[in-house]
């Protein structure tokens, strides 16, 4: 993760210039192959951000490196080849009347030639578990499916970074789950940088690097487990922390000597044996 892929520079960015600052003075970088999760209560910019790294729109002061371009009017439908963007409901995103015809739709925008969109439908439909659906209309699909079909048109214009903003926010937790696992396991094939903007604290945990926003400002960032150590702090600003994390902070309170700050329940029970085992 040496290598930088998007640049955030003193972003500031407002939707009217009668309203307040959405981001003020926002600086970050993300890199090459990293899953980096976007945490906040609402309205703390998080949304925000993903708009801006894929043009959608632009800042009033800063600027936005993807690359070693910049993004601007004249870089933006260039930039959106680089960055995919899935939503939180996927049926804003159909426009075909079938599966592969929607999976298609980007590639042809983008001229790509006729073999190469057959190849990419085919390859993209089966990274998501999708491709017994090519002909099936969209509506007919669950939530679940829609968004597996949502993230194979993107996959299909081969970005370096996917954006999942509360991709997985419409679904259950078996959906969610589902969806993740896939994501996770085509960030690691085709060594995407991958950017989730969510609520769910499962998906934070999974990710390499947690970027917190409050107020439109950058509050920390850090491993998942550096941001969980600051469970009253997150409190304060109106996020929550793992349940695993919550009872290891009652255990201590107990003399229980929690060491590692567990991420999931299977890492608190891992030191718990551990701690049974030496008494």
């Amino acid at each position: 993760m040496e290598n930088k892929l998007i640049e955030f520079r003193n972003v500031s960015f407002r939707y009217t210039d009668e309203q307040p600052w959405v981001l003020k003075d926002c600086s970050f970088t993300i890199y090459e192959n990293e899953w980096v999760a976007i945490i906040g209560h609402n309205g703390s910019g998080k949304s925000t951000i993903a708009k801006l790294m894929n043009g959608l729109i632009f800042p009033q002061k800063g600027e936005i490196l993807i690359g070693d371009k910049i993004i601007d009017e004249q870089t933006v439908w260039e930039i959106r080849r680089e960055v995919g963007m899935v939503f939180q409901n996927p049926d804003n995103q159909f426009v075909g009347t079938t599966v592969q015809d929607d999976v298609a739709f980007g590639m042809e925008n983008r001229g790509f030639p006729r073999e190469e969109m057959i190849r990419l439908i085919d390859e993209s439909l089966s990274a998501v578990g999708m491709e017994k659906y090519r002909l099936t209309e969209p509506y007919r699909l669950s939530g679940g499916q829609k968004q597996r079909v949502a993230i194979a048109g993107v996959l299909a214009i081969s970005p370096k970074v996917l954006i999942l903003d509360e991709a997985t926010s419409m679904l259950d937790p078996k959906g969610r789950l589902e969806i993740m696992e896939t994501v996770a396991h085509i960030q690691t094939e085709r060594d995407l940088s991958l950017i989730t903007i969510t609520h769910d604290l499962n998906e934070v945990t999974q990710a390499d690097r947690v970027i917190v926003m409050n107020r439109g400002e950058l509050w920390k960032e850090g491993t998942p487990r550096e941001i969980f150590t600051e469970k009253a702090s997150l409190r304060q600003i109106g996020l929550d922390v793992p349940f695993s994390s919550t009872l290891a902070e009652e255990l201590r309170r107990y003399h229980i000597p929690i060491e590692k700050e567990p991420l999931n329940h299977e890492e608190l029970l891992e030191e718990l044996w551990t701690l049974h085992s030496k008494m």
